[in-house]
Parts: structure tokens; sequence; C-alpha cells
């Protein structure tokens, strides 16, 4: 409510005087350079202006649809009323796409930030604002963090209106609504909701808006900021939103009943609600035979469970259990920690922050030297420890297995969590062995059972049972037979295709 009283003291109405106008945006803007100030000294009649802020705006849109335009000469009626004015000039004269009225000078300064051209005419309390945005944008190319071997090859940019159109293109049904709404007091950021208005629960259209509504913040500047301001549960280390750069994935959920959130000024797009088995899934998994994305499915959950752990397992064997390893393994696990001065949690720890630190340096380092570091980071540190006897050969091995089975995960957000529990896990079997390890898990089991996204439990299918949802989960079904969307996200709309005989 504070926030309202104060946008209220700040609005000023349009002045019937120009020069009080411009004195006021010249004012607001601090004297900007970038505020372009143009009279129209062809519309002798009527004293006029466009304000536009450089950068912000389409050159040629500019050029032709309003400038070339207004400059024509032409017998300018006489009109008793200042409103006949600006009608005219937006029936008769603009040939821009858009043009509305502007009642007040706060909403003409946002207009202007936004690339629209304002045109002020003296006498008059009301304005023109015309659609002419056009900042340079990065152009459609390949998604670069969710990669597919087979698959459409385009990905989100940071415009939301490109973005809304990638995903027209693909949905031509006049059923995706498109909702938009501007958050950040300072910032001003567009916010896209769009589902499915026939195959969408309303309630978790009604549950969002609700949140985002509720947001009361001066900046948003990438969609990571709504999903911590929007998400069920803070305190978990579990992504419970779904992000994704790809426009075929988020038009494959919307078909499935879910809500996707676009951001202006970020290529991802967030989907809710977000089940757990979601992170494992890929859009090429659907663009392949269901035998071999059954089997890649597989080799995702396995690589999972090695990467979240592998460390802590060896950690157990070697301190604890070591009765579990046949007797060959266990006498050449030994002879190589022989002359290394630690025991197996430290060389565990230290192998493991060693490669989180190449990680972040990979992340960071210029793309010209990144492959000599991995080079000299993977091989040269990784020997010379070994030579050095500060770690075994076999820790070397089980860190680098750790590492490549993380990179499997198709989902970043779901890598970083297992990388947090990977620690976890290695302090309780240092501590504990098997048992510590059995007690983290439960504990991380109960967890994920608790967890809900936008009122959908987090672990479905599983927990809840819903047996119909199993034919996408850790298999995939043939299309022939995922007759029904999935029942999590409580569609209205179940049936996806009716049966039919095809003769072979």
């Amino acid at each position: 409510m504070a926030s309202e009283e104060h946008k209220q003291q700040e609005t000023m109405p349009i002045h019937p005087n120009l020069h009080e106008n411009i004195a006021y945006c010249k004012n607001k803007m601090g004297n900007s350079n970038d505020l372009m100030i143009r009279p129209l000294q062809t519309l002798h009649k009527w004293a006029s202006v466009l304000l536009y802020v450089d950068g912000l705006v389409d050159v040629q849109v500019l050029n032709t649809a309003i400038l070339q335009t207004l400059m024509q000469e032409r017998g300018l009626p006489d009109f008793s009323a200042d409103d006949e004015h600006l009608s005219y000039l937006q029936n008769d004269v603009l040939t821009a796409g858009e043009v509305l009225y502007v009642e007040d000078m706060d909403d003409a300064i946002h207009s202007m930030l936004a690339g629209d051209v304002i045109l002020l005419l003296e006498g008059s309390t009301r304005g023109l604002k015309i659609g002419a945005s056009g900042w340079e944008d990065r152009p459609v190319g390949e998604p670069v963090s969710q990669t597919v071997v087979r698959g459409p090859m385009e990905g989100f940019t940071e415009n939301i209106r490109t973005n809304t159109a990638l995903i027209r293109k693909r949905i031509r049904d006049p059923q995706l609504w498109i909702e938009e709404r501007v958050i950040g007091h300072v910032t001003k950021t567009r916010v896209a909701v769009v589902y499915l208005e026939h195959i969408v629960n309303e309630d978790v259209v009604k549950e969002l808006r609700s949140r985002l509504d509720g947001i009361d913040i001066d900046s948003i500047l990438e969609s990571g900021y709504i999903e911590e301001l929007v998400q069920d549960k803070t305190k978990t280390i579990f992504p419970t939103m779904y992000n994704s750069e790809r426009p075929d994935a988020v038009s494959a959920a919307l078909l499935e009943g879910r809500v996707a959130i676009i951001v202006d000024g970020t290529p991802f797009v967030l989907l809710v609600p977000a089940l757990f088995v979601q992170f494992f899934q890929s859009p090429e998994d659907y663009y392949q035979r269901a035998d071999i994305s059954t089997l890649i499915r597989m080799i995702r959950y396995l690589s999972f469970f090695i990467a979240m752990l592998a460390p802590s397992f060896y950690i157990a064997i070697s301190t604890f259990h070591q009765e579990m390893l046949p007797t060959n393994l266990l006498i050449s696990l030994a002879a190589q920690r022989e002359g290394v001065p630690f025991p197996a949690f430290i060389e565990a720890l230290l192998m493991e922050l060693t490669y989180e630190i190449l990680r972040e340096a990979g992340i960071r380092i210029p793309k010209t030297v990144g492959q000599a570091v991995s080079i000299v980071g993977t091989l040269v540190i990784g020997q010379a420890a070994v030579d050095a006897g500060v770690v075994s050969a076999a820790m070397v091995i089980i860190v680098s297995i750790t590492a490549i089975s993380s990179y499997v995960i198709p989902e970043n957000g779901l890598s970083i969590s297992v990388r947090i529990l990977r620690f976890v896990l290695m302090i309780l079997a240092a501590a504990f062995g098997f048992y510590g390890i059995l007690i983290v898990l439960l504990i991380t089991v109960t967890h994920l059972c608790n967890l809900r996204s936008f009122g959908v439990a987090y672990m479905t299918p599983f927990a809840p049972y819903i047996q119909k949802d199993l034919k996408d989960t850790i298999f995939r079904v043939p299309w022939t037979r995922m007759k029904t969307r999935p029942l999590s996200t409580g569609t209205p709309n179940v049936t996806r295709q009716k049966s039919r005989k095809i003769k072979r």
C-alpha cells in the first residue's frame, strides 16, 4: 500500500504547456544525453514535440512510420476540442502499428524507457505513445545449457516478445493465453505467464497470479529472482521450479498442463509445477525411439546415484567396512594408500574441493585458455598428486567418475543439489560408515516426499503413487501408449490422443 501511495504522489498530469512537460522530462531523467526531444515544425497549427530515448527505438519505424508521416505537407483541419487533434493523428496520420493514449507524464516516461515514442501537443492534457521499440537483441541461436543431438536447435533469447513468438510458432492454438505484468519498482521488468487455457489446472494459475502480485521488490533482473520469490519452500537444496531455454521443451510442458513464466531480459523460462522426475527428462527423449530413450534415462538415474554416493561409499568401505571388498582388491587399495599421509575422508575432501575449484575456474576462464587449464588441472595436477603421495590413484578414479556422472544430469539445478549433498554424505560416511549414509538418505527421501511445487507433491508419481504416470518416468513407453497427459498436473483435459487401430 505504501508503494501505491508513493506512486500516486509522484504522478504528474500532462500540462497544456509543452515547455512545462519538456522541463519535467529533463528534470526527471537528470538531463540525460539519450533523451531525444524533436520539435515538429510542419504541424505549424499545432505546436508539437516528439520525445524518445535514443537506442531504445527502432530507427526505421521512427523515420518511416512516425517522422515521415507527420512531416508530410497536408491541410490540417481545425478542431474545437483538443482530443480531436490527437484522434485525427492516431487514426488518420500515424501508420505505426500501436498508437495509444497516455494520460500523465510518469506513464509517458515509463513508456519511453520501454522503447515507445511520445507525441505531445500544445494545449492538450493527453498525449500519444507510439510503439517503436527496437533495441539490439541477440538473434535466435542454439541453446547453450541444454544441447541435444537430435531435435530443434532454437533457443530463447533475452527478448520477451521473441520468446512468446517462439512458443506460438509451435502451439498455434488461440487458447494459448499470455498474461503480462510489470514487476519491480525500478527495473519495471515485464513478466509473462503462459498457459493453455483448456489444459491447465486453473488452481495453479490462480496461485501463481497471487504469488506474482504479492512481489514487492525494486528490481527483477533474471528469472532466478522470480524463482526465489514464488517457490513453495525456500529451505531446501532441491529446485522446485524447472527452467529451460528450449522452446520445444517449454511447449511440451504447456501441452502437459504446466505454466510457463517468461521474464524479459533472460533466455531461461520457468515451468511450474515441477516434479523430481522432470529433472531427468530431456527433450531428446521424445525424438528418439522409446527403447533408446529408456536406456538413456536409466543411465541418467544411475549417474545420479554415482555422483551422489561414490565418494562416500569409498570412504565408508576403506574406513569401516574393508571386509566387504574382495581380498585382492583390498590388498591393491592398501598398497596404493600405504604412502598417503591422510585418512580417506581428508583425501576425498581435498580432491573434491580441488575439482570444484577447477569447475568454477573453467566457467570463468576465457575460452582461449580454457582447454589449456583443463589439461593442467586434470592431467598434470592429478598425476602429480598421485606421484607425490598426496592422494591414491583409486581416489583420482573415484573423483573422476563422480565428476563425469554429475554432467549426465540434464538440468543444472539438480546437479548443484547433488554436489551439496555429496559433501554431507562424505562427512557422515567418515563418522559412521554405511550407517551415516543410510541416515542421510532416509532424511533426504523424507524431505523430498514433503516438498511441494505449487500444490503438487514433488515425488509424484512415486509418492503419491500414480500408476498411469509411470509411463514417462524411469521408462518412456512408445507414443502409441501415451494416450493421457500426466495426472499429477491436475489437468482437466486428460486425453492426449484417442485410441486407434493401425493395420500393419
